[in-house]
């Protein structure tokens, strides 16, 4: 076989490669830098210069390091190992030379996407006072609030139940960091990614009665 046979035999395997691996991870669920829009727009301005993660006071910007995935040298962020902090200046969409990252210039404007709990493994919801991601929530009372209601299953603990404002959560993932369980009972969400039945939001204990809460009003009719 002649050299430049090798050549183009081996141009196509690395263009099928390609492929490959664009069909397989098309639906890879990245969580972005503030000010990313969708995931097809974010792609097709970043030029994975790492401005933005130079940029980063707090290391929670990386490149994704990967031979296979279209996203490889792009920036995202890992909510688990170190969320974004939300700094009050948003260092990081300044910088981006394309837009990719853009409209963005105080913290209540980021929109990284929003959090959804998993009330099968939250132990909120089995009974016990734990309100860390609450407490996490540099949008307490806003992005997360508790929900006072009675465990139907035992009628000596009550639930303080974390439930997330969707429209005003920016998806900054602090919650999901310090989420207590081993494996986080919360995460975070991007319009198009697929919402589990147990993570969906309208969980109400048939009431042994209807308490009232903190402000003196009843949490369920």
């Amino acid at each position: 076989m002649s050299l430049s046979t090798i050549a183009k035999v081996l141009a196509g395997a690395a263009v099928g490669a390609q492929a490959l691996a664009y069909a397989f991870n098309a639906g890879e669920e990245l969580l972005r830098p503030p000010g990313a829009r969708s995931e097809e727009d974010f792609q097709a301005r970043c030029v994975r210069c790492g401005k933005c993660i130079e940029a980063c006071p707090h290391e929670s910007i990386f490149a994704i390091q990967s031979f296979v995935s279209p996203s490889a040298g792009t920036p995202a962020i890992d909510a688990r190992a170190k969320a974004c902090r939300m700094c009050h200046d948003v260092p990081c969409v300044p910088v981006c030379p394309t837009g990719a990252l853009r409209d963005v210039e105080v913290p209540e404007d980021i929109d990284m996407g929003w959090a959804v709990i998993d009330r099968e493994t939250c132990i909120s919801f089995k009974g016990l006072r734990c309100e860390v991601c609450y407490r996490a929530c540099p949008l307490i009372d806003e992005a997360i609030t508790i929900d006072y209601r009675i465990n139907e299953n035992d009628p000596l603990h009550s639930v303080f139940a974390p439930i997330i404002n969707e429209e005003t959560c920016t998806g900054c993932g602090l919650c999901v960091e310090r989420c207590i369980t081993d494996e986080p009972a919360i995460r975070i969400v991007r319009e198009g990614w697929p919402i589990h039945e147990n993570e969906e939001e309208g969980w109400v204990p048939t009431p042994r009665e209807n308490l009232s809460g903190p402000s003196g009003e009843g949490v369920w009719q």
